[in-house]
């Protein structure tokens, strides 16, 4: 999905690395339209500073993925070609394909409509959290909530007092953190934004305020709308009959966005909150390999010491790639590497099937690549 703003530029970057391998006919644009922009508190609208003639627009949210899916008709053509899921998920966020076969497996095995990816998430933390609410004639939602929404909401709850605090059994919040990967099962998705809705989720306006007075914003706002609030039309046209769950998969190995420029990076890691840089995320991508590659194959793996990127802590070293051609899960890369040693200065990328390493003692780059899969 783009904007009017990242359209063109998106479409020019597909054509120039050639779809990154795809074909034509496996990638499907979709274009959101903007809203206008609001100035303060009243609605009044942004005036373009250049042309006082033009009003300023943003995108509208993320959740317009939904009816711009029904729109367009990919969504009925999925469901009538006979696929049967379908994976929302973040670029930012390189992480996020260790999650797809096991929420896949959860999914199916517990006949969910939605299933959304979570992590473990600490309290108070700024991240939206999963929740199940439920309302006084009994009728229950499972729904992710904001964070600056649940702490005021669960010290109204007779069993939530404190409000959004660490679990002293686990050091973690009972509510874990939503990060926007979504699974829907076609069929039951696709006849939902059939329904009168159409796929439009329900909009809300999320300003920073210059001041306590909270009338004039820091820079102009908009109403927009998030793709995760589609368990509210799930269960206004399903009924009691939706099933929304969730899967809680470990942080290190699934998410790590790179969402933040350095400078926001550095201050968030002088708060002792995670980065969301780029060089943070392409740390934690290697690190994940390392702890997958130490944990399934026995190996001697040697970290570096972190060091500082631009006010930024991270580990760089050693730095290791297998790709998925190579193996698809943790068992697979237990069968196929066997034992060894790998030094914290050394680079490992493997590629194609067919490959197994037993007993390799790495002090420095190797690249394995297999071209001829036959």
């Amino acid at each position: 999905m783009t904007s009017g703003d990242t359209d063109a530029p998106t479409r020019a970057l597909l054509e120039q690395e050639n779809n990154y391998g795809l074909s034509d006919s496996q990638v499907n644009i979709v274009m959101q339209d903007k809203v206008p922009a609001l100035s303060d508190s009243l609605g009044r609208l942004t005036v373009n500073k250049k042309d006082r003639w033009n009003i300023e627009t943003k995108p509208h949210g993320h959740g317009d993925v939904h009816h711009l899916l029904h729109r367009s008709g990919l969504a009925e053509q999925w469901s009538s070609s006979g696929k049967k899921w379908a994976f929302f998920f973040q670029d930012t966020n390189p992480l996020v394909i260790h999650a797809l076969l096991p929420m896949l497996g959860v999914s199916v095995d517990r006949d969910y409509d939605m299933n959304s990816l979570c992590v473990p998430r600490r309290g108070g933390e700024a991240a939206g959290a999963i929740t199940t609410l439920t309302r006084e004639n009994g009728e229950s939602l499972t729904i992710n909530v904001e964070y600056n929404q649940l702490d005021p909401m669960l010290r109204e709850s007779p069993d939530f007092k404190d409000g959004d605090v660490d679990d002293p059994a686990t050091g973690y919040s009972a509510f874990p953190g939503n990060v926007n990967n979504l699974l829907v099962k076609i069929p039951s998705y696709a006849a939902v934004l059939a329904g009168p809705d159409q796929g439009v989720v329900d909009e809300f306006v999320n300003p920073k305020y210059k001041d306590d007075t909270r009338t004039t914003f820091k820079k102009p706002t908009r109403l927009e709308c998030m793709m995760q609030d589609l368990p509210l039309l799930l269960t206004k046209q399903l009924g009691s009959e939706a099933k929304v769950g969730f899967t809680t998969m470990q942080r290190w190995l699934t998410f790590s966005p790179a969402k933040n420029d350095p400078g926001a990076g550095a201050d968030s890691a002088a708060k002792g909150s995670p980065p969301g840089s780029p060089s943070s995320a392409e740390a934690d991508f290697y690190s994940a390999y390392l702890s997958i590659l130490g944990a399934a194959s026995g190996a001697s793996i040697e970290r570096a010491e972190p060091v500082s990127k631009l006010g930024i802590p991270v580990t760089l070293m050693p730095a290791i790639v297998l790709e998925p051609s190579f193996a698809l899960t943790s068992e697979e890369v237990g069968e196929k590497f066997k034992g060894g040693k790998i030094s914290s200065r050394s680079t490992l990328v493997v590629e194609g099937a067919g490959v197994e390493i037993e007993d390799l003692e790495l002090d420095g780059a190797l690249v394995i690549k297999v071209t001829n899969q036959n």
